[in-house]
């Protein structure tokens, strides 16, 4: 089964619960277990809470969106969350935050709740991409297969 959809979100708090729910919807009616589809939904809501803070320009005119793409292909699902801001610090001088930080620990868990992340610049047009993936455990009766 393969299934796949991209949403382009204003760059509004209240975009990131709808991307959630958009994605633990699709997950559920697909039959992905129900652990998975919590990791990647709490790991969906950090890279999108991370494009809505930083994700555009504050200039007049600038980018107010982001876009979210989430791939469910055979045995993996990929998630990628584009912005056109500024993009991220380079690696050697991006340092994850304390544990004890209120804030900045969204990349590092996103690293722990999926299996690969990938983090760079839109190739020529910058903004970050952000994307991660995660291989799939299945349910045994799914309701997109008894619907």
């Amino acid at each position: 089964m393969s299934i796949w959809w991209s949403l382009h979100l204003r760059r509004e708090a209240a975009s990131v619960p709808l991307a959630r729910r958009l994605l633990i919807g699709t997950m559920e009616t697909a039959g992905v277990d129900p652990d998975i589809s919590y990791d990647l939904s709490v790991a969906l809501t950090e890279a999108c809470a991370n494009a809505v803070e930083h994700g555009g320009d504050a200039a007049p005119g600038g980018s107010q969106a982001y876009r979210v793409t989430a791939y469910l292909d055979g045995e993996k699902c990929r998630i990628e969350v584009a912005d056109s801001g500024p993009g991220l610090p380079r690696a050697q001088d991006f340092r994850p935050a304390r544990a004890d930080a209120e804030h900045g620990r969204g990349l590092c868990l996103i690293q722990e709740l999926t299996d690969h992340v990938h983090i760079g610049a839109k190739p020529g047009l910058g903004g970050t991409v952000v994307s991660f993936d995660k291989i799939l455990k299945w349910t045994k009766d799914p309701s997109l297969l008894t619907a």
